[in-house]
Protein backbone atom coordinates (compact mmCIF):
# COMPACT_ATOMS: atom_id res chain seq x y z
CA UNK A 1 0.00 0.00 0.00
CA UNK A 2 1.50 3.45 -1.00
CA UNK A 3 -1.28 5.49 0.88
CA UNK A 4 0.68 8.40 2.94
CA UNK A 5 -1.24 11.39 4.27
CA UNK A 6 0.31 14.32 6.34
CA UNK A 7 -1.52 17.17 7.51
CA UNK A 8 0.44 20.28 6.84
CA UNK A 9 -2.26 22.75 9.02
CA UNK A 10 -5.32 23.42 10.45
CA UNK A 11 -7.91 25.78 11.27
CA UNK A 12 -10.18 24.94 13.73
CA UNK A 13 -11.41 21.43 12.37
CA UNK A 14 -10.78 22.32 8.84
CA UNK A 15 -7.56 20.68 7.67
CA UNK A 16 -5.33 21.12 5.14
CA UNK A 17 -3.01 18.05 3.83
CA UNK A 18 -1.24 16.06 1.62
CA UNK A 19 -2.21 12.67 -0.10
CA UNK A 20 0.02 10.29 -1.64
CA UNK A 21 -0.84 7.58 -3.78
CA UNK A 22 0.72 5.16 -6.12
CA UNK A 23 0.13 7.35 -9.18
CA UNK A 24 0.48 11.46 -7.42
CA UNK A 25 -0.04 13.08 -4.65
CA UNK A 26 -3.49 15.14 -3.89
CA UNK A 27 -3.36 18.33 -1.77
CA UNK A 28 -6.31 18.25 0.20
CA UNK A 29 -9.12 19.39 1.00
CA UNK A 30 -10.17 18.42 -2.89
CA UNK A 31 -12.59 17.67 -5.17
CA UNK A 32 -13.12 14.59 -6.84
CA UNK A 33 -14.69 15.18 -10.49
CA UNK A 34 -16.44 11.81 -11.23
CA UNK A 35 -15.66 10.32 -14.59
CA UNK A 36 -18.43 7.09 -14.25
CA UNK A 37 -17.84 5.53 -17.42
CA UNK A 38 -13.76 6.32 -17.52
CA UNK A 39 -14.29 9.67 -18.77
CA UNK A 40 -15.72 12.91 -17.53
CA UNK A 41 -19.01 13.21 -19.45
CA UNK A 42 -19.07 16.33 -22.12
CA UNK A 43 -15.01 16.73 -21.67
CA UNK A 44 -11.54 16.03 -23.99
CA UNK A 45 -8.65 14.60 -21.71
CA UNK A 46 -7.36 17.67 -23.01
CA UNK A 47 -9.74 19.94 -20.73
CA UNK A 48 -9.66 17.74 -18.35
CA UNK A 49 -5.70 17.92 -18.09
CA UNK A 50 -6.16 22.20 -18.33
CA UNK A 51 -8.91 22.00 -15.29
CA UNK A 52 -5.78 20.20 -13.57
CA UNK A 53 -7.69 17.98 -11.02
CA UNK A 54 -5.91 16.21 -8.99
CA UNK A 55 -7.61 13.10 -9.05
CA UNK A 56 -11.14 11.61 -10.84
CA UNK A 57 -13.13 9.27 -9.72
CA UNK A 58 -14.51 6.11 -12.03
CA UNK A 59 -17.50 3.68 -11.18
CA UNK A 60 -16.75 0.11 -10.87
CA UNK A 61 -20.65 -1.21 -11.10
CA UNK A 62 -20.74 0.56 -15.00
CA UNK A 63 -17.34 -0.42 -15.93
CA UNK A 64 -18.10 -4.25 -14.70
CA UNK A 65 -20.82 -4.01 -17.08
CA UNK A 66 -19.18 -1.98 -20.11
CA UNK A 67 -16.32 -2.65 -21.05
CA UNK A 68 -15.89 -5.34 -18.01
CA UNK A 69 -13.31 -4.70 -16.02
CA UNK A 70 -11.48 -8.39 -17.56
CA UNK A 71 -10.53 -6.27 -20.58
CA UNK A 72 -9.44 -3.49 -18.64
CA UNK A 73 -7.13 -5.77 -17.34
CA UNK A 74 -5.73 -6.68 -20.45
CA UNK A 75 -5.15 -3.48 -21.31
CA UNK A 76 -3.40 -2.52 -18.65
CA UNK A 77 -5.49 -1.31 -15.67
CA UNK A 78 -7.90 2.02 -15.83
CA UNK A 79 -5.10 4.62 -16.04
CA UNK A 80 -3.75 2.88 -19.73
CA UNK A 81 -7.21 2.29 -20.87
CA UNK A 82 -7.75 5.86 -19.82
CA UNK A 83 -4.74 7.25 -20.81
CA UNK A 84 -4.55 9.00 -17.50
CA UNK A 85 -1.45 8.79 -15.30
CA UNK A 86 -2.95 10.86 -12.27
CA UNK A 87 -4.72 9.08 -8.94
CA UNK A 88 -8.53 7.32 -9.41
CA UNK A 89 -10.56 6.37 -7.02
CA UNK A 90 -13.06 3.65 -7.44
CA UNK A 91 -16.40 3.52 -5.95
CA UNK A 92 -17.69 0.05 -5.33
CA UNK A 93 -21.19 0.10 -7.16
CA UNK A 94 -23.02 -0.05 -3.24
CA UNK A 95 -24.62 3.31 -4.74
CA UNK A 96 -25.75 2.67 -8.00
CA UNK A 97 -26.84 -1.31 -6.71
CA UNK A 98 -29.12 0.98 -4.29
CA UNK A 99 -30.68 3.10 -6.36
CA UNK A 100 -31.63 -0.02 -9.03
CA UNK A 101 -34.53 -0.42 -6.17
CA UNK A 102 -36.81 -2.93 -7.92
CA UNK A 103 -33.99 -4.45 -9.63
CA UNK A 104 -31.85 -5.86 -6.78
CA UNK A 105 -31.85 -8.12 -4.54
CA UNK A 106 -30.30 -7.80 -2.05
CA UNK A 107 -28.72 -10.80 0.70
CA UNK A 108 -26.35 -11.90 2.83
CA UNK A 109 -23.82 -13.15 -0.03
CA UNK A 110 -24.55 -9.71 -1.61
CA UNK A 111 -26.57 -7.54 -4.25
CA UNK A 112 -28.23 -9.77 -7.12
CA UNK A 113 -29.29 -7.02 -9.95
CA UNK A 114 -30.33 -7.18 -13.28
CA UNK A 115 -27.99 -5.42 -15.79
CA UNK A 116 -30.13 -1.61 -16.78
CA UNK A 117 -28.31 -2.43 -20.30
CA UNK A 118 -29.37 -5.61 -21.33
CA UNK A 119 -31.56 -7.27 -18.25
CA UNK A 120 -28.38 -9.65 -17.20
CA UNK A 121 -28.18 -11.24 -14.14
CA UNK A 122 -25.08 -10.29 -12.00
CA UNK A 123 -24.13 -10.67 -8.39
CA UNK A 124 -21.91 -8.44 -6.76
CA UNK A 125 -20.23 -9.65 -3.18
CA UNK A 126 -17.82 -7.75 -1.28
CA UNK A 127 -15.15 -10.21 -2.49
CA UNK A 128 -15.83 -10.05 -6.23
CA UNK A 129 -15.76 -5.84 -5.81
CA UNK A 130 -12.56 -6.77 -4.61
CA UNK A 131 -11.50 -7.90 -7.47
CA UNK A 132 -13.07 -5.88 -9.94
CA UNK A 133 -11.35 -3.03 -8.36
CA UNK A 134 -7.97 -4.74 -8.79
CA UNK A 135 -8.35 -5.54 -12.48
CA UNK A 136 -9.23 -1.94 -12.68
CA UNK A 137 -6.44 -1.10 -10.83
CA UNK A 138 -7.62 2.40 -9.33
CA UNK A 139 -5.44 3.99 -6.41
CA UNK A 140 -8.37 3.84 -4.17
CA UNK A 141 -10.75 1.12 -4.16
CA UNK A 142 -13.67 1.45 -1.85
CA UNK A 143 -15.29 -1.82 0.47
CA UNK A 144 -18.72 -2.80 -0.78
CA UNK A 145 -21.68 -0.87 1.37
CA UNK A 146 -25.20 -1.34 1.37
CA UNK A 147 -26.87 2.32 1.59
CA UNK A 148 -30.07 2.65 3.46
CA UNK A 149 -32.80 4.69 1.72
CA UNK A 150 -33.94 8.27 3.71
CA UNK A 151 -36.19 8.09 4.87
CA UNK A 152 -36.25 4.53 6.25
CA UNK A 153 -37.20 2.30 9.79
CA UNK A 154 -34.55 3.11 12.14
CA UNK A 155 -34.26 -1.13 12.07
CA UNK A 156 -34.03 -1.17 7.81
CA UNK A 157 -30.66 1.55 8.72
CA UNK A 158 -29.56 -0.54 11.32
CA UNK A 159 -29.74 -3.62 9.06
CA UNK A 160 -27.80 -2.42 6.35
CA UNK A 161 -25.14 -0.50 8.78
CA UNK A 162 -24.75 -4.61 10.19
CA UNK A 163 -24.54 -6.12 7.31
CA UNK A 164 -21.81 -3.25 5.97
CA UNK A 165 -19.98 -4.32 8.80
CA UNK A 166 -19.64 -8.05 8.09
CA UNK A 167 -19.35 -6.96 4.50
CA UNK A 168 -16.51 -4.73 5.55
CA UNK A 169 -14.22 -7.74 7.07
CA UNK A 170 -14.87 -10.32 3.90
CA UNK A 171 -13.92 -7.32 1.54
CA UNK A 172 -10.82 -6.51 3.70
CA UNK A 173 -10.00 -10.25 4.12
CA UNK A 174 -9.94 -10.58 0.27
CA UNK A 175 -8.18 -7.28 -0.05
CA UNK A 176 -5.43 -8.20 2.14
CA UNK A 177 -5.37 -11.91 0.22
CA UNK A 178 -4.84 -9.97 -2.87
CA UNK A 179 -1.68 -7.91 -1.17
CA UNK A 180 -0.46 -11.25 -0.17
CA UNK A 181 -0.59 -12.75 -3.25
CA UNK A 182 -3.00 -15.65 -2.02
CA UNK A 183 -5.20 -14.94 -5.41
CA UNK A 184 -2.50 -15.03 -8.38
CA UNK A 185 -5.49 -15.36 -10.64
CA UNK A 186 -6.49 -12.04 -10.12
CA UNK A 187 -3.95 -9.44 -11.66
CA UNK A 188 -3.21 -6.05 -9.84
CA UNK A 189 -2.86 -3.47 -12.00
CA UNK A 190 -1.59 -1.16 -9.22
CA UNK A 191 0.01 -3.34 -6.75
CA UNK A 192 0.09 0.05 -4.44
CA UNK A 193 -3.80 0.44 -4.08
CA UNK A 194 -5.69 1.26 -0.66
CA UNK A 195 -8.65 0.33 0.02
CA UNK A 196 -10.89 2.35 2.25
CA UNK A 197 -13.53 1.60 4.67
CA UNK A 198 -17.29 3.28 4.79
CA UNK A 199 -19.10 4.11 7.55
CA UNK A 200 -22.97 3.94 7.61
CA UNK A 201 -25.61 4.20 10.13
CA UNK A 202 -28.23 7.11 7.93
CA UNK A 203 -29.19 10.11 10.60
CA UNK A 204 -29.04 7.81 13.43
CA UNK A 205 -26.20 8.94 15.71
CA UNK A 206 -25.85 5.87 17.91
CA UNK A 207 -25.67 3.80 14.32
CA UNK A 208 -22.58 5.89 13.17
CA UNK A 209 -21.25 5.15 16.61
CA UNK A 210 -20.99 1.61 16.46
CA UNK A 211 -20.23 1.65 12.57
CA UNK A 212 -17.14 3.68 13.28
CA UNK A 213 -16.04 1.68 15.81
CA UNK A 214 -16.65 -1.99 13.61
CA UNK A 215 -15.32 -0.45 10.80
CA UNK A 216 -11.91 1.05 12.48
CA UNK A 217 -11.85 -2.40 14.21
CA UNK A 218 -11.31 -4.39 10.76
CA UNK A 219 -8.71 -1.71 10.06
CA UNK A 220 -8.27 0.02 6.20
CA UNK A 221 -6.04 2.23 4.74
CA UNK A 222 -8.36 5.20 5.08
CA UNK A 223 -12.15 5.69 5.83
CA UNK A 224 -15.36 7.64 4.37
CA UNK A 225 -18.67 8.40 5.25
CA UNK A 226 -21.54 7.18 3.24
CA UNK A 227 -25.43 7.06 3.61
CA UNK A 228 -25.81 10.78 3.08
CA UNK A 229 -26.98 13.44 0.24
CA UNK A 230 -29.56 11.12 -0.19
CA UNK A 231 -32.82 13.08 0.72
CA UNK A 232 -31.81 14.05 4.07
CA UNK A 233 -31.97 17.63 5.39
CA UNK A 234 -29.02 19.54 4.59
CA UNK A 235 -28.74 20.91 8.37
CA UNK A 236 -29.03 17.32 9.92
CA UNK A 237 -26.32 16.04 6.95
CA UNK A 238 -24.12 18.51 8.95
CA UNK A 239 -24.24 17.40 12.34
CA UNK A 240 -23.82 13.63 10.77
CA UNK A 241 -20.70 14.21 9.78
CA UNK A 242 -19.30 16.84 12.21
CA UNK A 243 -20.53 13.99 14.94
CA UNK A 244 -18.89 11.29 12.74
CA UNK A 245 -15.38 13.06 11.22
CA UNK A 246 -14.59 14.06 14.99
CA UNK A 247 -14.67 10.25 15.61
CA UNK A 248 -11.95 9.15 12.43
CA UNK A 249 -8.83 8.87 12.69
CA UNK A 250 -6.55 12.34 12.73
CA UNK A 251 -4.04 10.84 10.97
CA UNK A 252 -5.54 9.24 8.05
CA UNK A 253 -8.05 11.13 5.29
CA UNK A 254 -11.71 11.27 5.42
CA UNK A 255 -13.79 11.46 2.30
CA UNK A 256 -17.53 11.97 2.22
CA UNK A 257 -18.93 10.23 -0.51
CA UNK A 258 -21.21 12.24 -2.50
CA UNK A 259 -21.44 15.80 -1.63
CA UNK A 260 -22.79 18.38 -2.80
CA UNK A 261 -23.24 21.89 -3.25
CA UNK A 262 -20.86 24.41 -2.96
CA UNK A 263 -21.80 25.25 0.01
CA UNK A 264 -21.90 21.98 1.47
CA UNK A 265 -18.24 21.52 0.57
CA UNK A 266 -17.62 24.87 2.63
CA UNK A 267 -19.17 23.57 5.54
CA UNK A 268 -18.02 20.08 5.84
CA UNK A 269 -14.51 21.14 6.05
CA UNK A 270 -15.04 23.10 8.63
CA UNK A 271 -16.30 20.06 9.80
CA UNK A 272 -12.94 17.85 8.87
CA UNK A 273 -13.45 16.47 5.75
CA UNK A 274 -10.43 16.07 3.33
CA UNK A 275 -11.98 14.82 0.33
CA UNK A 276 -15.15 15.04 -1.69
CA UNK A 277 -16.73 13.95 -4.96
CA UNK A 278 -20.22 14.36 -6.68
CA UNK A 279 -22.07 14.40 -9.71
CA UNK A 280 -23.16 17.65 -9.52
CA UNK A 281 -21.56 19.91 -11.24
CA UNK A 282 -21.16 17.93 -14.32
CA UNK A 283 -24.96 16.86 -14.56
CA UNK A 284 -26.15 20.79 -13.44
CA UNK A 285 -23.75 21.96 -16.17
CA UNK A 286 -25.52 19.62 -19.00
CA UNK A 287 -28.55 21.01 -17.77
CA UNK A 288 -27.92 24.32 -18.28
CA UNK A 289 -27.09 25.55 -14.90
CA UNK A 290 -24.11 27.58 -13.93
CA UNK A 291 -22.83 27.31 -10.58
CA UNK A 292 -20.88 31.03 -9.63
CA UNK A 293 -19.90 32.37 -5.99
CA UNK A 294 -23.08 34.08 -6.25
CA UNK A 295 -25.74 31.61 -7.31
CA UNK A 296 -27.33 29.57 -9.73
CA UNK A 297 -27.27 30.54 -13.38
CA UNK A 298 -30.38 29.09 -15.27
CA UNK A 299 -28.33 29.89 -18.32
CA UNK A 300 -32.10 28.74 -20.54
CA UNK A 301 -33.75 31.91 -19.01
CA UNK A 302 -34.87 34.65 -21.94
CA UNK A 303 -33.26 37.10 -19.85
CA UNK A 304 -29.80 35.81 -21.34
CA UNK A 305 -30.59 36.14 -25.18
CA UNK A 306 -29.09 39.12 -25.43
CA UNK A 307 -26.47 39.50 -22.18
CA UNK A 308 -23.44 39.50 -24.04
CA UNK A 309 -21.35 39.95 -20.42
CA UNK A 310 -19.29 36.99 -19.60
CA UNK A 311 -21.57 34.02 -17.59
CA UNK A 312 -19.93 35.07 -13.90
CA UNK A 313 -17.38 37.95 -14.11
CA UNK A 314 -15.40 37.14 -11.24
CA UNK A 315 -14.13 33.86 -12.74
CA UNK A 316 -11.12 33.13 -14.83
CA UNK A 317 -11.99 29.71 -16.49
CA UNK A 318 -11.76 29.77 -20.24
CA UNK A 319 -15.38 29.29 -20.49
CA UNK A 320 -16.11 32.92 -18.96
CA UNK A 321 -12.62 34.43 -20.28
CA UNK A 322 -13.83 33.75 -23.78
CA UNK A 323 -17.91 33.66 -24.02
CA UNK A 324 -21.00 35.20 -22.89
CA UNK A 325 -24.22 34.26 -21.64
CA UNK A 326 -25.87 34.83 -24.21
CA UNK A 327 -23.86 32.57 -26.51
CA UNK A 328 -23.92 29.63 -24.12
CA UNK A 329 -27.84 29.83 -23.46
CA UNK A 330 -27.95 29.74 -27.82
CA UNK A 331 -25.79 26.70 -27.86
CA UNK A 332 -28.05 25.26 -25.04
CA UNK A 333 -31.11 26.18 -26.86
CA UNK A 334 -30.10 24.52 -29.97
CA UNK A 335 -29.02 21.39 -28.40
CA UNK A 336 -25.66 21.82 -29.44
CA UNK A 337 -23.01 19.50 -27.30
CA UNK A 338 -20.33 22.03 -27.17
CA UNK A 339 -22.74 23.54 -24.49
CA UNK A 340 -22.59 20.91 -22.15
CA UNK A 341 -18.33 20.59 -22.42
CA UNK A 342 -18.20 25.13 -21.77
CA UNK A 343 -20.90 24.78 -19.27
CA UNK A 344 -18.88 21.62 -17.28
CA UNK A 345 -15.57 23.45 -17.73
CA UNK A 346 -17.33 26.75 -16.10
CA UNK A 347 -18.74 24.73 -13.25
CA UNK A 348 -15.05 22.01 -12.59
CA UNK A 349 -13.15 25.40 -12.92
CA UNK A 350 -15.38 26.50 -10.11
CA UNK A 351 -15.60 23.69 -7.56
CA UNK A 352 -11.87 23.69 -8.25
CA UNK A 353 -11.38 26.91 -7.58
CA UNK A 354 -13.27 26.99 -4.28
CA UNK A 355 -11.06 24.68 -3.13
CA UNK A 356 -7.63 25.51 -3.93
CA UNK A 357 -9.33 29.05 -2.37
CA UNK A 358 -10.12 26.23 1.03
CA UNK A 359 -6.99 25.45 1.25
CA UNK A 360 -5.02 28.65 0.92
CA UNK A 361 -7.46 29.97 3.89
CA UNK A 362 -6.54 26.77 6.22
CA UNK A 363 -3.13 27.67 5.40
CA UNK A 364 -3.17 30.97 6.45
CA UNK A 365 -5.73 31.13 8.98
CA UNK A 366 -8.22 32.40 7.39
CA UNK A 367 -10.62 30.28 6.65
CA UNK A 368 -13.70 31.26 8.82
CA UNK A 369 -13.22 34.66 7.01
CA UNK A 370 -13.67 32.85 3.51
CA UNK A 371 -16.06 30.93 5.22
CA UNK A 372 -18.42 33.84 5.77
CA UNK A 373 -17.49 36.19 2.93
CA UNK A 374 -19.31 32.75 0.80
CA UNK A 375 -21.86 32.75 2.55
CA UNK A 376 -22.30 36.15 2.13
CA UNK A 377 -22.88 35.57 -1.79
CA UNK A 378 -23.66 32.23 -2.84
CA UNK A 379 -27.75 31.27 -3.08
CA UNK A 380 -28.73 27.62 -3.95
CA UNK A 381 -31.54 29.50 -5.58
CA UNK A 382 -31.39 30.74 -9.10
CA UNK A 383 -30.72 34.21 -9.41
CA UNK A 384 -30.72 36.29 -12.75
CA UNK A 385 -27.04 38.29 -12.01
CA UNK A 386 -27.90 40.77 -14.30
CA UNK A 387 -25.91 43.15 -13.00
Amino acid sequence: MDLSFTVTATDGRARRGRLTLPHGVIETPAFMPVGTRAAIKGLTFDQVDALDPDIILANTYHLHLRPGDPLIARAGGLHQFMGWQKPILTDSGGYQVFSLAGRRTITEEGAAFRSHIDGAAHLLTPESVVDIQARLGSDIAMVFDECAPWPADREVVEAAMERTLRWARRGRDRFQALQQGRAPDVPRATPGQAQFGIIQGGTHLDLRDRSVAGTLAVGFDAYAIGGLSVGEPVDVMYDVVAHTAAQLPEHLPRYLMGTGMPDDLIECVARGIDMFDCVLPTRNARNGQLLTRRGVIAIKNARYAEDFSPPDPDCTCSTCRRHTRAYLRHLYMVGEMTAAALNTVHNLHFYLDTMRSIRNAIEFGTFDELRQAFHQTFTRQRVPLND
